[in-house]
Formats: C-alpha cells, structure tokens, sequence
C-alpha cells in the first residue's frame, strides 16, 4: 500500500467499503500502488495495468488494455463508442466485488501478461474519423486553418473532431469550431 494513496480510500463516502476491497483484491497480486489522475493505479514495471474509480452511479476497476483482454465471463464494459482501449468492470454494491474476487484476479493477471508480451492496442487513426461538414467547411475557407489542424498530434486532431461531432444540432457544432479556430491557429490542442 502507498500511503500517498491512502487518502484516497478514507474520503471516498460512498463507495469506500467496495474501494477498500478492490484494493485489497488488487494489491494481492505483483502490482504497484501510485497516484495517477488523482485516483489509484496499479502498475506492472511501471506500466499502467488498473486502476479503481468512481462514479456516481457506481464504483469501478478500469483495465487500461482492456480491449486485450478475452473477457471470457463478459464483464468489460466499453465505456463509450469513443474508448478504444480501456474497459471498466462495474459495481454497486460490495457483495459484487466479493462474488466476482477469483474472476477479478484471473482478468488483472491476464492483463499483467498482455504487458508483458508487448501487445499493443491498434488504435484507429485520425483521419479514420468523420469530420464534420460544417469543419470541413472552415478548413476550405481557412487555407490556415487547416495547415494547422493537421500539423497537430494525431491525439489533439481525434480530440477536435470527438468534440466537433458530438453535438446533434448543426449550430451547436458551428459555434465549438468557431470557439476552438485560434486555439488550432496556436498549435494548441482542445485541453491545452
């Protein structure tokens, strides 16, 4: 146990008895405790294998691989169409964690070998992402704009096009590009 991470446990209202027990589940096995993203991960030679949050709905172990791993008990959930590599397994309530302790261990194992044999999840590339009429749009009227936009990170061009898509109304979608044009122009990205 880190004890930089200990907080962590003791602030948790809701969900501390099934966070509790995740950790200890968790720390049965050759991980290390750090704080990353102000919530727990476990890592495998500093390698990102696990960590724990939580939510409002419900509390949750979080398989950075978890595309990898074969789920053969189904119980990996992709949180949004949008995650490409990380599955959650979710639980309301500590009886879950207790019932699915043996299954929880034999997946955290699994992923510990997925890191150790160098398995990388095929991540789709930017430009296998639909860009919005309305951006593509301003990136023919924006001869500027558009030399920025894919002089981007691969990373920082997904996260435009995401958050340009999202919205359902074409109006909505016109005015994000409009907010976000001088951030691009800057080289910036979306959380920069």
């Amino acid at each position: 146990m880190n004890p930089k991470v200990d907080f962590y446990f003791t602030n948790e209202e809701k969900w501390q008895a099934e966070i509790k027990k995740l950790r200890t589940i968790i720390l049965d096995l050759p991980l290390t405790e750090e704080l990353k993203w102000g919530v727990p991960c476990y890592t495998f030679q500093k390698s990102n294998i696990v960590l724990i949050h939580v939510f409002k709905e419900y509390c949750a172990l979080l398989f950075i691989k978890g595309a990898l791993l074969k789920d053969t008990n189904g119980i990996l959930i992709q949180q949004t169409e949008n995650v490409q590599a990380a599955r959650q397994v979710r639980f309301t309530n500590l009886q879950e964690i207790v019932e699915l302790e043996p299954i929880l261990k034999t997946y955290i194992q699994e992923a510990i070998e997925v890191e150790k044999s160098g398995l990388k999840v095929n991540f789709k590339k930017a430009t296998e992402f639909s860009i919005p009429d309305e951006f593509l749009k301003k990136l023919e009227e924006i001869p500027d704009l558009a030399t920025a936009f894919y002089a981007l990170t691969p990373g920082r061009q997904r996260a435009y096009l995401l958050y340009f898509s999202a919205p359902k109304q074409s109006i909505t979608r016109e005015s994000r590009i409009e907010k976000h044009i001088e951030q691009i122009l800057d080289g910036k990205g979306l959380n920069d």
